[in-house]
């Protein structure tokens, strides 16, 4: 049975930093890529960020490139979201998710939640300015 459970998120006020982790468990993870989406009140799920299955690609939507940093270690499963210089816009429910094997290898492709078969059950992030 897949699991992917996230932790970190919290209340940080503007500026401030905060780092997300996902631990998977029930399938290879180290042969697909995974990703961070967010969902603030009233908007839809909005791509955050992707990483290759060997860590060596990453992707970013605009708005938080120079800012977040996302990485992940294969020999434990997890994935990670490092989240600096942080602002009231990146409030949202923060989702970890895992690629389709074989459904990602561009990043137009990585930016579509379509294509992301499992996904956490969220964890929230507020920045108060």
């Amino acid at each position: 049975q897949v699991h992917l459970v996230e932790s970190g998120g919290g209340l940080v006020q503007a500026g401030g930093s905060l780092r997300l982790s996902c631990a998977a468990s029930g399938f290879t993870f180290s042969n697909v890529y995974m990703a961070w989406f967010r969902q603030a009140p009233g908007r839809e799920r909005e791509f955050v960020a992707a990483i290759r299955w060997s860590g060596d690609i990453t992707y970013y939507v605009d708005s938080v490139k120079g800012r977040f940093t996302i990485s992940r270690d294969n020999a434990k499963n997890t994935v990670y979201l490092q989240m600096n210089s942080l602002n009231a816009e990146d409030t949202a429910v923060y989702y970890c998710a895992a690629a389709r094997f074989g459904s990602v290898w561009t990043a137009t492709q990585a930016r579509y939640p379509g294509n992301y078969a499992y996904w956490g059950q969220g964890t929230q992030v507020t920045v108060s300015s």
